[in-house]
Order: structure tokens, then C-alpha cells, then sequence
């Protein structure tokens, strides 16, 4: 999919999580995790039981080198998908949280 049309979505107003959510899964996939941050940071301030949303907005964070940031989206997460039943998507958070927090407690001054 190309994120140049659902862009054009975007521009013309229609403005949703499901939009946000896959234009930073295109975004993180091309290695711009800056620009997936930005739609998913929307995406879960749209929806914050979008529990997708907040796992891959981790990734995005930890992708982008911001461990700490990672580790909180991962921990909102996973509230989230504890309270709604997820427990898949729990669980992947959980594992992508502990190596969050790993990489932030070896970070410079930490």
C-alpha cells in the first residue's frame, strides 16, 4: 500500500485511528519511524483502547532510539489489552517491553 494516498486521505479530512495506525505500520516498515510516530501518537490519542496501536507505537519509539518512551507506550499497552481480554497482544508487549527497558537501563546516564 502506498502511504502517498492514504496521505491524500488525510489531507482531504478524513482523519481516523485505523488511518494513522497503518499509515505508521507503512511508515515504520520503510525504516521512517519518526513519521510512524507522529501517526501513531494520533492514532492512540483518537483511540486509547486501540491496543494495536499502542504496541506498534513502542516499536516505532524503541526503532527511533527512545527506549524510555518505548517502554511507556508498551506499558499502556499492556494495560489495555490486560483489561480488554488481549492477551496475546499482551503478551508481545510484555516481551517488547523488557527489551525496552533493557536497552533504557544501559543508555548513557541512566
Amino acid at each position: 500500500m502506498n502511504p502517498a494516498a492514504l496521505e491524500a486521505m488525510l489531507a482531504r479530512g478524513q482523519d481516523n485511528a485505523l488511518l494513522r495506525f497503518t499509515l505508521g505500520q507503512l511508515y515504520l516498515q520503510a525504516g521512517e519511524a519518526a513519521r510512524a510516530i507522529e501517526h501513531l501518537q494520533r492514532a492512540v490519542e483518537q483511540d486509547a483502547q486501540y491496543s494495536a496501536a499502542w504496541k506498534l507505537l513502542g516499536r516505532a519509539r524503541h526503532a527511533a532510539g527512545d527506549a524510555a518512551a518505548a517502554v511507556s507506550a508498551f506499558e499502556h499497552g499492556i494495560a489495555i489489552a490486560r483489561d480488554k481480554g488481549d492477551l496475546q497482544a499482551m503478551k508481545e508487549m510484555q516481551v517488547f517491553c523488557k527489551r525496552a527497558r533493557r536497552d533504557a537501563d544501559a543508555a548513557p546516564g541512566h
